[in-house]
């Protein structure tokens, strides 16, 4: 087999939940490389580690790619299947499911799967039945989560001997999703991310939540795309639509239309979050793209202007992390003609993992006085001790100013830890 991109990351998330006696749900949107996480990467590092090649039973549900045997998709034929190839109560054996949301009732066969004390369960699955919301249902409080995203900077990166400079333009332009690496013009990798919203992402969609304005839907995406990183709300998208592409549905469609977007992880909305006032403000979110190449094919690569881009992928780089990540707000009060009056200055994002947290500003430049007082009036008027990040397109050497902020170039931020 060909070198190919390891994900440590995520083996380390696989390695650290091993035997655990939990279902590992290893969700994402489809073609983000969870099939490869789990059969390739996965199944190496165990029978690295000894485990005898016959006690990996591995089986792939995938409708574009489905080399499943017999009648799999089948619950009594599957169960039948798996129960045959366990043969021994003093073996450990791992069973690797693929896309099992194409078996009706699979929760059933994993449950009792993984009730097996030798049986250590993987599945994969890429729509809403696999919402983190829904998975302590349908696994009864045994399951545990591993979200996959298409390949961050750092993972792009590797075995590249390209200019860093020439791998940013690539990245940004069409983006992380990890069959893109085989390709070596722009006429395959626009055909294949083209072609994964059409006879994909959209249909899959359609399909699942039997959608009914496949025009709304597609005009939506197409709303979100051109907006990623612009504060905006339901109804904000619902006249756009009425006044841009003469569609009218009502807020709840527009809402509901969303929703299924997100559960298929193809956009992900960052809520709000007043910094001093310690409350989440109104109904008003950003939206970012999963991978900045499917945002960019979809609008036929007609706004690629970096600053936006960069923003999503440092979004991105946040979420594949681990980090919750809220959107900013500082209120501060000033006196106008002599009135009081308050104002609100935003923080690009709010990491936050459990008592870590990092205030991460996306600066793309600071080309003079006035801009670099704009990226700070946010950072300066917070007075907790949490780190403060200014991140910059230029590639410097980090270094903290006089207020405790950090600044550091891009390239560096993408590829090491936001506490070096």
């Amino acid at each position: 087999m060909k070198d190919y991109v390891r994900r440590d990351y995520y083996l380390d998330k696989l390695v650290v939940r091993k035997d655990n006696q939990l279902v590992k749900i290893i969700t994402g949107p489809r073609r983000s490389g969870k099939s490869f996480l789990m059969s390739t990467i996965f199944k190496n590092y165990l029978l690295d580690h000894g485990v005898p090649p016959a006690n990996i039973i591995s089986i792939s549900f995938d409708i574009e790619d489905n080399q499943t045997p017999g009648k799999l998709t089948d619950r009594d034929e599957l169960k039948e299947f798996l129960y045959s190839k366990i043969l021994s109560e003093n073996q450990q054996y791992y069973v690797f499911l693929d896309e099992i949301q194409e078996v009706k009732d699979f929760e059933k066969i994993v449950n009792g799967l993984n009730n097996r004390p030798n049986v250590d369960v993987y599945i994969t699955g890429s729509n809403s039945k696999f919402l983190s919301n829904d998975i302590n249902t349908l696994f009864r409080g045994r399951g545990d989560e591993i979200n996959v995203l298409p390949f961050s900077f750092r993972e792009f990166c590797q075995g590249r001997k390209e200019p860093i400079s020439e791998l940013w333009k690539e990245y940004y332009t069409y983006g992380g999703l990890p069959a893109l690496r085989q390709m070596h013009t722009a006429e395959q990798k626009n055909s294949y991310l083209q072609r994964l919203w059409q006879k994909t992402y959209i249909d899959d969609v359609i399909e699942r939540h039997h959608v009914e304005n496949r025009e709304a839907l597609e005009a939506i995406i197409d709303v979100l795309c051109s907006n990623i990183g612009s504060l905006t709300n339901i109804t904000r998208i619902t006249n756009t639509l009425a006044s841009v592409s003469k569609i009218r549905i009502s807020d709840d469609t527009v809402a509901k239309y969303i929703q299924y977007l997100e559960d298929a992880f193809l956009f992900k909305s960052s809520k709000r979050y007043n910094i001093k006032g310690h409350r989440y403000l109104e109904n008003i979110k950003k939206y970012y793209s999963v991978d900045v190449g499917l945002r960019n094919a979809r609008l036929n690569y007609r706004q690629l202007e970096q600053s936006h881009l960069m923003e999503n992928i440092v979004f991105n780089e946040l979420v594949g992390r681990g980090y919750s990540v809220d959107i900013g707000v500082v209120e501060h009060r000033i006196k106008t003609n002599g009135k009081s009056e308050y104002r609100q200055y935003e923080v690009d994002f709010i990491a936050t993992d459990g008592n870590e947290k990092y205030y991460v500003q996306s600066a793309f430049e600071i080309s003079s006085d006035e801009k670099r007082e704009h990226e700070l009036n946010s950072l300066k008027r917070i007075h907790d001790s949490f780190q403060k990040i200014v991140v910059l397109k230029d590639d410097i050497m980090p270094y903290k100013d006089e207020n405790g902020i950090k600044f550091i170039g891009l390239y560096q931020f993408l590829k090491q830890d936001l506490s070096k």
